[in-house]
């Protein structure tokens, strides 16, 4: 399988809530991850951020992305999916429900050691999404 095909699958199983049990056969063990977003701080593996995203479609049960680009460096080991994250906040969750919508533009970048995702940066401007959910 390609890194592409492999990021791609990935990509499809983090975004769609699959968590750590859908998403750790495309990633090394003890891959990384990282973010410089507040609402994020505390996760540093993507087994956390693939179990964040999990938890993130409770309090936004219609929560889905529309993919805006894909890409791959392959001299680089990097692929990169650009996307925007829509939902809206109709369950209980960090706080009670808001009804508000979210339009969130994100980006992962997948950084490969071989044919798995070893480290994920993630690229998301989280205290304009926050204000958007009514949780800031």
């Amino acid at each position: 399988m390609s890194i592409e095909t492999t990021a791609r699958e990935f990509f499809e199983a983090c975004e769609t809530g699959k968590g750590w049990e859908g998403c750790k056969g495309y990633c090394h063990d003890g891959a990384t991850f990282s973010a410089q977003a507040d609402a994020l701080a505390d996760v540093t593996t993507l087994e956390g951020y693939a179990e964040w995203m999990k938890g993130l479609l409770t309090p936004i049960p219609d929560g889905h992305y529309e993919l805006k680009a894909f890409s791959t460096d392959a001299d680089r080991g990097v692929v990169t999916a650009f996307a925007v994250f829509h939902g809206t906040n109709t369950v209980d969750g960090p706080v009670p429900a808001t009804g508000k919508t979210a339009a969130a533009d994100y980006v992962y970048a997948m950084d490969f050691d071989g044919d798995k995702i070893c480290h994920m940066t993630k690229i998301w401007n989280d205290g304009h999404s926050l204000k958007q959910l009514g949780w800031a």
